[in-house]
C-alpha cells in the first residue's frame, strides 16, 4: 500500500510541475504573438513615413534607405535574439526621421506625417505593454524551469530557458514625448 501511495504521489507530482510548466509556455508563445502584432503594425507604418518624407529626400535619401533596409531585415528575423537586434537598428533609424521634425518645421505641420507620427507612438506604446508582458512571461517560465523540484520534470521534458525581448536601450527608443515635440509644446 505504501509504495502504492509514493507512486501516486510522484506522478501527481510531476503531472503538478507539468502542466506548470505547459501554463508558462503558452503565456510566454501568447506574448509574443502580442510582440509579433505589434512589431507588424509598425512594418507596416515604416513604408509611409518614407513616402512621407521624401519631399525632404535631397538631404535624407541615406536616412530613407537605412530605414527602408532595417524594416526589411526586422521582418525577416527569427528568434528573439535576432528580432531584438534587428528592432533595435529599426527603432533607431525611426528616431532619426522623428529628428526631422526639428530640421523641417514643414514636416511637422504636415497632417499626414503628423498622422503617422502619432500611430508610430501609438504602436510604440503598445509593443513596449506587449515586451513587458511577454518578459513577464520569460521570467515566470524562466523561474518554474530553473527552480527545484520543477527543474528536473522541466529536464524530462525538454522545457528550456527562454529569452528576454530587449529592443533597445532609453537612449535608443523614440523619445515618450513624441507627441507633445510634434505639437510643438
Amino acid at each position: 500500500m505504501l509504495p502504492c501511495l509514493a507512486v501516486i504521489l510522484f506522478v501527481g507530482t510531476v503531472v503538478v510541475f507539468y502542466n506548470r510548466l505547459v501554463k508558462a509556455r503558452n503565456q510566454l508563445r501568447e506574448g509574443w504573438s502580442g510582440i509579433e502584432v505589434q512589431l507588424k503594425r509598425r512594418h507596416e507604418l515604416v513604408p509611409a513615413l518614407v513616402e512621407c518624407v521624401k519631399g525632404y529626400r535631397a538631404h535624407e535619401e541615406e536616412l530613407l534607405e537605412a530605414v527602408a533596409r532595417e524594416r526589411t531585415v526586422a521582418q525577416s528575423a527569427r528568434g528573439v535574439s535576432e528580432a531584438g537586434v534587428a528592432e533595435k537598428a529599426l527603432a533607431r533609424d525611426l528616431g532619426r526621421i522623428v529628428a526631422l521634425v526639428e530640421a523641417y518645421p514643414d514636416l511637422k505641420a504636415d497632417e499626414v506625417f503628423f498622422g503617422l507620427m502619432e500611430d508610430l507612438v501609438e504602436v510604440e506604446d503598445q509593443l513596449q505593454y506587449a515586451r513587458r508582458y511577454y518578459n513577464g512571461s520569460v521570467r515566470d517560465l524562466n523561474n518554474i524551469v530553473e527552480s527545484f523540484p520543477s527543474n528536473l520534470v522541466a529536464g524530462g521534458f525538454g522545457f528550456k530557458v527562454a529569452e528576454f525581448f530587449e529592443v533597445a536601450n532609453a537612449s535608443e527608443r523614440l523619445p515618450p514625448d513624441l507627441a507633445s515635440a510634434l505639437k510643438g509644446g
